[in-house]
């Protein structure tokens, strides 16, 4: 499961698609309706946050909202749309580990976006998280 701090624009089609689909599952597992993954470590944050099925929701938004910029079709019905939400924070170092992530990933699946990726300063995260300064999030699973 791999739930991007970075913004969904970045995500080729399968990216996009995956985190579409893995952000469902984290809801399912915060809303108690699977058995599996309850300790992930990719959902720490959000038990961490506030509300955290309202923060999945919020999260899948922006999924919803990037592919429905690419026309892409996916049920609305699932999630509750979120908007204006406080956000909860990532490290850079996170940002860092996840844009080398990402382009391992591009690099192999989808070259011609590998090189249209921001340097970190340029880069836009994705509106739920707000960047603090730290090192690798406690929770990254290093690969």
């Amino acid at each position: 499961m791999r739930l991007w701090s970075l913004h969904p624009q970045y995500l080729d089609s399968a990216g996009l698609n995956a985190s579409w689909r893995e952000g469902l599952l984290a809801k399912n597992v915060l809303l108690g309706n699977t058995k599996g993954y309850t300790n992930h470590p990719q959902l720490i944050r959000f038990k961490n946050s506030p509300d955290p099925n309202l923060y999945i929701d919020a999260f899948l938004t922006e999924i919803y909202k990037e592919a429905a910029r690419r026309n892409f079709s996916y049920s609305k019905d699932k999630i509750r749309l979120i908007e204006n939400i406080s956000p909860i924070t990532v490290t850079k170092g996170q940002l860092v580990y996840e844009l080398e992530h990402l382009k391992r990933k591009l690099q192999k699946r989808s070259p011609e976006l590998l090189e249209k990726l921001p340097t970190l300063v340029d880069l836009k995260i994705h509106p739920l998280f707000e960047t603090i300064e730290g090192e690798i999030e406690e929770w990254e699973i290093i690969i």
